[in-house]
């Protein structure tokens, strides 16, 4: 019978001693790590986040008179099932002045629902509406209007959208319009602003 061949194995390496082992001599070896003690008096430090100076108390000081506010592709398609006119019922429910105002994702987003929101893309191309640019990736609103929010705190958010809504009510300072009974209605609104007192 002939030798056996023994393949040769690739890659190995020698097998090293770790700096923790008891056969290294005593200066060697890696000292074990000692934990720290926390002082219960001591600060804790957390990252909150910081809240912008408009913010004075619970009141956002920079809305004011012409509002602005960033319309929703789902607002523009209740209103028109409402039978509400958007920038006179806006007038109505916030008794001031109302700039209506759609980012370009906004209008992506009608334009791709097809020919059966033909009413609501007519609506949105309205001169009286204010066209707000995008630069980021995508088109996808819910994000876009959001991040605007954040930014910006000048903005009343409308939209009947209950995802949108809940990530809006977690941001400090902006109002939210939405439809109920077939007519506007703005939730977190402080009463210092809007409504004429008599």
């Amino acid at each position: 019978m002939g030798k056996q061949k023994k393949a040769r194995k690739y890659a190995t390496m020698k097998r090293m001693l770790s700096l923790r082992d008891e056969r290294i001599k005593e200066k060697d070896r890696l000292k074990p790590k000692k934990k720290e003690k926390k002082d219960p008096s001591a600060l804790k430090e957390r990252e909150v986040p910081q809240h912008p100076s408009c913010l004075f108390f619970q009141y956002n000081t920079q809305l004011g008179p012409p509002y602005h506010i960033l319309v929703d592709t789902n607002f523009i398609n209740f209103s028109i099932k409402a039978k509400l006119d958007l920038v006179q019922s806006m007038m109505d429910c916030l008794y001031a002045k109302c700039i209506p105002c759609i980012t370009d994702c906004v209008m992506a987003e009608i334009e791709k629902l097809g020919q059966k929101y033909r009413v609501a893309l007519r609506i949105a191309k309205d001169p009286r509406f204010d066209r707000l640019p995008c630069t980021h990736k995508g088109t996808y609103a819910d994000d876009c209007l959001v991040q605007r929010v954040t930014q910006h705190k000048c903005y009343i958010v409308a939209t009947v959208d209950r995802d949108l809504k809940r990530r809006i009510r977690k941001i400090p300072g902006v109002p939210i319009m939405y439809i109920s009974n077939h007519r506007y209605n703005i939730e977190r609104m402080p009463d210092d602003y809007g409504a004429p007192r008599f």
